[in-house]
C-alpha cells in the first residue's frame, strides 16, 4: 500500500529564481525505509522539508505531495501543524536546532504531546520516562530539566527518537541524523533508529551521504545529484549493480574512505 507519493516536485528560490529541484517524483510503501543519498547541496534536505512544508518562505514549490491519500500541498498551515509530529515526524541533523535554547527540554516535550494528545503533565512525564529509558537515556527526569546546550549531540538525538516513540508517527524523516556526531554516538543513534523502526513498524525516509549506514537501514535508495534523482533501486543490489556513473562514483569514494580509515586505525604492520 502506498504511504507517500511525490509527483513533479519543483523547488526554486523566489529571490534569485534559481531552480533547486527541477522535477522529482517518487513513491514509498507503508512500512518501508527509503534512503536519499547524494553529496551536500544535491537537494536531499530541501526535498524532505518540502514534504513537511518547512522550507523557508523564499523557497517556493509546486507539484503534488500525497500522504495517506491526502494532498499535503493543499493543506493550511494549521492543518499541517496537526500532522507534523503525530503523523509525520522529522529528526534533524543538528539536535540543537530542534529545541528552544531558552527552555529546558521538558517544555518542548510537554508542549508537543499536549498539542497532539492533550495529556496531563504526569502522563507526559511517565510516557517520556519509559521511552527515554528504552533508548538508554539514564535519569530521564534530570535530562528533561536540562537546557539543550547542557546535553551532547548524541543525547539530543536520542531525546528526539524517544519523542518519536511516544508520538507513534506513520512516517519518520531522519535528515542526516548522525552527521554532527562522533563515531560512538553515530553507532548508538543508528542502532536506536533501527530498533525504533522494528518496534513501531513505521515507515522512514533516511537522508545520508554515508552509504555504510544506508546499507544497514534502507530497503530502497534514491540517488540525487543537483536536485535530480539520477538513479533508484533496491538497496540490496543498487550499490553493487549501479547503472549511473554518479552512483558508481559515490560507491567507489565510500570504499576508498573505508580503506583509508582501516589503514589509519590498523596502523603499520609489524612482523
Amino acid at each position: 500500500m502506498s504511504l507517500l507519493q511525490v509527483t513533479n516536485l519543483r523547488l526554486w528560490d523566489a529571490i534569485t529564481n534559481k531552480v533547486l529541484v527541477p522535477s522529482s517524483s517518487f513513491e514509498m510503501k507503508e512500512g518501508s525505509c527509503m534512503a536519499i543519498v547524494g553529496e551536500s547541496g544535491s537537494g536531499k534536505s530541501l526535498t524532505c522539508r518540502a514534504i513537511m512544508n518547512l522550507n523557508k518562505k523564499t523557497i517556493r514549490q509546486s507539484g503534488e505531495i500525497v500522504f495517506k491519500g491526502i494532498r499535503l500541498n493543499q493543506l493550511s498551515e494549521a492543518e499541517m501543524r496537526r500532522k507534523r509530529g503525530k503523523q509525520i515526524y522529522m529528526i534533524l541533523q543538528n539536535g540543537m536546532r530542534a529545541f528552544d535554547p531558552t527552555s529546558v527540554i521538558g517544555v518542548h516535550l510537554r508542549d508537543t504531546l499536549k498539542h497532539h494528545y492533550g495529556w496531563s503533565q504526569a502522563q507526559i512525564v511517565e510516557k517520556m520516562k519509559q521511552a527515554m529509558l528504552s533508548v538508554r537515556l539514564q535519569n530521564p527526569v534530570e535530562v528533561m530539566n536540562k537546557y539543550p546546550h547542557q546535553l551532547s549531540g548524541g543525547m539530543l538525538q536520542r531525546v528526539m527518537i524517544s519523542l518519536a516513540i511516544v508520538l507513534g508517527p506513520d512516517l519518520i524523516i531522519a535528515d542526516e541524523p548522525t552527521s554532527a556526531l562522533d563515531t560512538v554516538s553515530k553507532y548508538e543513534v543508528m542502532e536506536q533508529l533501527a530498533q525504533l523502526r522494528e518496534r513501531k513498524g513505521c515507515s522512514m525516509i533516511f537522508v545520508s551521504h554515508d552509504l555504510g549506514v544506508v546499507r544497514k537501514l534502507a530497503d530502497v535508495v534514491l540517488v540525487m545529484r543537483n536536485g535530480i534523482i539520477v538513479e533508484r533501486g533496491d538497496a540490496s543490489i543498487l550499490f553493487t549493480e549501479a547503472k549511473h556513473e554518479y552512483t558508481r562514483f559515490l560507491v567507489s569514494s565510500q570504499l576508498k574512505l573505508d580503506e583509508h580509515f582501516q589503514n589509519v586505525v590498523g596502523g603499520p604492520a609489524y612482523d
